[in-house]
């Protein structure tokens, strides 16, 4: 008879300190958080969110893991890849609702990248309605800003906005 392939980090049993009170359903968390379903067990799958099992083996997950989700979306709508969102959120204890200190440490990691996307977005605002440096010497201004492709020979794409 086969057996069923073992997760590397099971779920945690219900019984290890975490009441009912602490914890909340799949469909609560979706309706909490404006998430599918089937997002909320792939973010589980990536490691996002972890969640616990009843002694019936339901699904269960922390209420502070509304937190991890909308801290999700809100890196998601920033630019930000699940790669880094996923590098951030694994610096949270698992099994246990993350501090104020815990977040605050994310949040200064995080200043950082959204610091550096803030820069870029404002320089390419300022430069869509001109030149955005990419060499193409296509505009009239172009000639003037980027007389004989200078910027070409800085490197490929938009050097103004990049540099």
């Amino acid at each position: 008879m086969a057996t069923a392939a073992r997760d590397p980090t099971p779920a945690l049993r219900l019984d290890r300190g975490v009441t009912k009170d602490d914890v909340i359903s799949i469909g609560q968390l979706a309706a909490r958080t404006g998430i599918a379903v089937s997002a909320l067990r792939f973010y589980e799958d990536k490691g996002l969110i972890r969640s616990v099992r009843t002694n019936g083996n339901q699904r269960r997950f922390l209420r502070s893991d509304i937190r991890r989700v909308s801290f999700v979306l809100l890196a998601q709508r920033l630019g930000l890849s699940l790669t880094e969102i996923e590098e951030q959120l694994a610096a949270l204890p698992k099994g246990r609702t993350p501090s104020a200190l815990d977040w605050r440490q994310v949040s200064q990691r995080m200043r950082i990248a959204i610091d550096e996307k803030i820069r870029l977005l404002t320089r390419t605002r300022a430069k869509l309605d001109d030149c955005i440096g990419c060499g193409c010497l296509s505009l009239d201004k172009c000639q003037l800003i980027n007389k004989g492709d200078r910027m070409g020979r800085a490197g490929a794409g938009p050097r103004m906005v990049l540099d």
